[in-house]
């Protein structure tokens, strides 16, 4: 073995450390318009606005319930003003989510399926109008753009992929999501009820196995 995979391999086995995905710079040209539309018009908040004299300027916003933000400003990067494309933005309800970007005058497509593969991330792409089927996870969006152009792509998740999530772990970013997942397991563990003839006394740990398995995307409690 030579020196090099010696030492790409001793790396690879050094634990790694969380490594948090906080902030995405986004190109504009315009900042007090991109600040009106981010902060007023979606309703993000702002974190900072920073402006130095050497032309130096960075404003971050943080959507609601996101634990990642947005920076735009001067001398931040050198990338084309709406170059940003296909950012995520993810909710639980996408009939909901829609319909408040709507309800704040922001021009956002109806609710749509991908026809193909990939057809979200284009703009003329092949689509079929209306949420998923039984609003299957990952396969409902929305898109709308900023000022400048750079896209944003509004997705329904409802429960996660198995291994997105520590199955031993989870959280919540808003009031909506965790009322969202006890509504959920509310129902589900209704049926449960209904299966075995009597009340389920034992419901709060069946209420945390249903909401844990949900998020991590393991088999659900039956």
């Amino acid at each position: 073995m030579i020196a090099a995979e010696q030492e790409i391999l001793t790396e690879s086995t050094i634990p790694m450390g969380d490594l948090k995905l906080e902030v995405v710079v986004i190109p504009v040209a315009d900042i007090e318009r991109a600040k009106e539309f981010y902060r007023a018009l979606l309703g993000w908040r702002l974190d900072v606005d920073f402006a130095f004299d050497n032309g130096f300027r960075m404003v971050q916003l943080t959507p609601p319930g996101s634990a990642t933000s947005i920076q735009f400003g001067t001398k931040l990067t050198k990338a084309a003003p709406g170059s940003a494309q296909n950012l995520y933005l993810v909710v639980s309800d996408i009939v909901a989510g829609r319909k408040n970007l709507a309800t704040r005058g922001v021009d956002v497509s109806d609710v749509f399926q991908p026809s193909e593969p990939g057809a979200q991330f284009q703009p003329e792409g092949a689509r079929s109008r209306g949420p998923a089927p039984d609003h299957m996870s990952y396969r409902s969006y929305a898109t709308f753009s900023d000022p400048d152009g750079n896209r944003w792509l509004l997705q329904e998740i409802t429960t996660r992929l198995a291994g997105r999530v520590d199955r031993n772990e989870a959280s919540y970013s808003s009031v909506n999501d965790l009322a969202g997942a006890l509504r959920r397991a509310e129902a589900a563990h209704g049926e449960h009820e209904k299966r075995i003839g009597q009340r389920d006394a034992n419901w709060p740990d069946w209420y945390a196995s249903y909401m844990l398995a949900e998020q991590s995307g393991a088999t659900l409690p039956e």
